[in-house]
């Protein structure tokens, strides 16, 4: 059962309680992201999350990572595009310091001028350690490739030059602005009474004030590109796709399935044509990105630059036979089995019952319960997806991205007129 409720000054809480477990998460989400910053602040969001860990007033940066870890518990945080979460995962018993902490962090932290020096150090080594990793590169890549223009096509983390420019100063007039009780929500499941919940979430975020700060929203427009980023790799790592679609789209679960029947596991059809049948790659698959008002559909895959035309050519013919002959009843029933089962499992996991109620709101201001999300998948059709495919993938509206030891010299847009 979950149970929606407001603090004293706004903040929503959504509580999912489950007396079976002997654990809680709670997270603490905060709207905003490195979409919201400036060519200039790019990477702000995320430097401001480092620093929640680096000292309060009453706690050293030692402090905070022992609290937990002397109790068995977890503690951490993450950046996304569109919003960053702090999050903590305890037994019951310790709920109230998990709680405590969390606050302390979020209220009290004291962005002291020799941590924002040090950790500024820090997230430069963590963006030169992403660039030695193309097969997770290339996905920024593709990104800027096909969002050029756009603030979510830039890196989460920002790039050296914006890290190393971003002033305590500027940290301070962003935390300020965006960290408000408008800006804010929590979310809490597992084990734990939510009336002590609430007293306590109130007695630590209960008094922080500010409204909302509304986006202008600006769609990005997307281009029809590619890219090729020279790197001494043995692989070549590519990444192709188009924009995708918002979170609240009505055909949101028709693309899902999409995805699932191309790349979204061992039996889909990429993954069996690609690397079982033919051996041409070792990792191909597809996953789709939603945002609030577009998303982004991407294919991925890392192999020999010899491979790559014939490894494309049957990329490219696996979505013409989607949006020519559809799925099968019976691929089409596996698919939505497997997207039900992926669902319901992944509902074991407190952690991911506590993210779910979290951006749910964020994104659809409500929480949409499993079974609906069931239903809908089950509702899509074979015709459904013929006609989507038609639109949606489009391979003459696709980007491509690479990142390793080769050029596409327009063998894409040849295999795309050729298809």
């Amino acid at each position: 059962m979950i149970q929606v409720a407001e603090l004293a000054n706004g903040i929503k809480v959504l509580m999912e309680n489950i007396p079976h477990v002997r654990s809680v998460a709670i997270g603490v989400w905060v709207d905003i992201g490195s979409r919201d910053e400036s060519n200039e602040l790019a990477g702000i969001s995320h430097f401001i999350e480092h620093l929640m860990f680096k000292g309060t007033e009453k706690r050293t940066a030692k402090e905070i990572a022992e609290a937990l870890d002397a109790v068995g518990g977890q503690l951490n945080a993450f950046t996304t595009k569109e919003y960053t979460c702090y999050y903590a995962r305890v037994l019951d018993e310790h709920l109230m310091l998990g709680v405590d902490l969390l606050g302390d962090m979020l209220l009290n932290s004291r962005f002291d001028q020799d941590d924002i020096d040090r950790e500024r150090n820090v997230i430069i080594e963590e963006i030169k350690m992403y660039e030695d990793a193309p097969d997770e590169l290339v996905h920024d890549v593709f990104a800027g490739t096909i969002w050029e223009s756009h603030p979510l096509g830039r890196p989460i983390s920002g790039d050296k030059n914006t890290v190393l420019g971003i002033s305590r100063e500027q940290i301070l007039s962003f935390y300020y602005k965006y960290y408000s009780s408008g800006n804010m929500v929590i979310s809490v499941a597992g084990n734990f009474d939510n009336n002590k919940v609430m007293d306590v979430l109130n007695d630590t975020f209960g008094k922080l004030t500010g409204g909302k700060k509304q986006r202008l929203y600006t769609l990005p427009e997307p281009a029809h590109q590619v890219v090729c980023r020279a790197k001494d790799n043995e692989q070549v790592h590519i990444c192709l796709g188009t924009q995708g679609l918002a979170l609240d789209h009505e055909k949101i679960y028709v693309l899902q399935i999409i995805n699932t029947i191309l790349g979204g596991g061992l039996s889909s059809r990429l993954f069996q044509e690609i690397r079982e049948v033919r051996g041409l790659v070792y990792s191909i698959y597809s996953y789709h990105s939603s945002y609030h008002d577009s998303g982004l559909f991407c294919i991925y895959t890392g192999l020999s630059k010899q491979n790559v035309r014939p490894a494309l050519e049957l990329i490219i013919n696996e979505i013409h036979n989607i949006q020519s002959s559809g799925v099968s009843v019976i691929e089409l029933q596996r698919v939505k089995e497997q997207l039900k089962g992926n669902l319901f499992l992944s509902l074991e996991s407190i952690s991911t019952r506590m993210s779910r109620l979290g951006k749910s709101q964020l994104y659809l201001d409500k929480v949409v319960s499993p079974d609906e999300i069931v239903n809908r998948i089950m509702s899509v059709s074979d015709s459904d997806i013929k006609d989507f495919a038609r639109d949606f993938l489009n391979p003459d509206n696709f980007c491509m991205a690479s990142v390793g030891p080769w050029d596409d010299g327009g063998i894409f847009q040849e295999i795309i007129r050729q298809g």
